[in-house]
């Protein structure tokens, strides 16, 4: 018996096709109307439901290039099941470059929406009325914000089985056992126990080639684990691609100034270790930010201008942190493979010196 069409929007997308469909939104003040693009690829047999989403902050473009990619990836033609790849959630903020809704509302923190709400809880709404009620499983694509960035990392409340194995499967060097944040779109996933994972990786507005073919071999990992698209033929890859942070914490600037980092993206530090130094223009008061715990920098102000209690680096803590490091240096010794053939090595801050 052939598989029913999935439906979105009002639009029917019969099983072995795929289509764009243009879901409303909203409109701009001129009354010009703007639409949510969703690609719909509906596989012939039956599967999971996975959304992978990203730029639900405007300005975090990496997601964008992922799933453009991800969409080019020939193993979908063998898709069972349904992806919905939704690469712009956030059209207004992606079209004015900038993290937030035009009333400064941040969309992640609006769900589950109401229907007759703001517009950032008329947005959220519509998102998981008109597709995330259809989904099996989610992957919410991120970058850090503005000025920092992040390494790739996945973030997951892993306490369920299936948002564990997710988490696993994607390969990223870091996973973070992160609690869920009211009126995110996670929480909301979790809240209807849909399984979820968040990856971030680079900064707002900049495009980065690793942490994006990072992401895109990620999303078709968990495919692969979810027996969405067929398994990978050749020698198979480690088991073991990521280690687990028991928890993690944000190192703060203790005086306004000027920073010179020291420590690296992706580096393993000891407590008490300098990571920078902050000082006034003319140096007369030069200040250490050091670490407060051993463990890996996972993510760096890019911006030397610092305030006093502005945050300036993340620290992940692990159990086992000379198992944090070889998956570290695992990712090292593998970003360079993860590149397309035609595209140019960048150098990154988390390379040596």
């Amino acid at each position: 018996m052939a598989r029913a069409p999935f439906e979105i929007a009002g639009t029917q997308i019969k099983a072995g096709t795929r289509q764009t469909v243009e879901v409303p939104v909203a409109k701009l003040y001129t009354h010009t109307p703007l639409h949510i693009p969703v690609e719909v690829v509906h596989g012939r047999r039956s599967g999971p439901v996975m959304m992978v989403c990203g730029a639900i902050h405007g300005d975090e473009i990496n997601g964008v290039e992922i799933i453009r990619r991800v969409l080019k990836n020939s193993a979908l033609r063998h898709l069972r099941g349904t992806l919905l790849a939704v690469p712009i959630v956030n059209i207004f903020g992606f079209v004015q470059r900038t993290r937030y809704l035009p009333d400064r509302r941040d969309l992640n923190r609006c769900f589950p929406g109401s229907e007759s709400g703001s517009l950032g809880g008329r947005i959220a709404y519509l998102i998981r009325s008109q597709i995330m009620e259809q989904v099996t499983h989610i992957i919410d694509l991120h970058t850090g914000a503005i000025h920092r960035f992040n390494l790739p990392q996945i973030r997951a409340e892993l306490k369920k089985p299936e948002t564990a194995r997710m988490a696993e499967a994607f390969g990223a060097p870091i996973i973070i056992n992160a609690g869920l944040r009211e009126g995110s779109l996670r929480a909301y996933a979790d809240s209807q126990d849909i399984p979820v994972i968040t990856f971030e990786g680079g900064e707002a507005l900049r495009f980065d080639q690793v942490v994006i073919s990072s992401g895109v071999k990620g999303v078709v990992r968990v495919m692969r684990a979810l027996e969405m698209i067929p398994a990978r033929r050749g020698p198979k890859a480690p088991k073991k691609r990521s280690e687990t942070a028991a928890s993690s914490q944000w190192v703060r600037a203790d005086i306004d100034g000027i920073m010179r980092p020291v420590a690296r993206l992706g580096q393993k530090v000891s407590k008490g270790q300098r990571l920078a130094m902050v000082a006034d223009p003319f140096g007369e008061t030069e200040v250490a930010v050091t670490s407060p715990c051993a463990g890996i920098v996972i993510c760096v102000n890019n911006l030397p201008l610092v305030n006093e209690g502005e945050a300036i680096y993340h620290i992940a803590r692990f159990d086992e942190l000379s198992e944090a490091e070889k998956a570290m240096d695992y990712f090292r010794s593998s970003y360079e493979n993860q590149l397309d053939e035609d595209t140019v090595v960048p150098a990154h801050p988390w390379d040596e010196g």
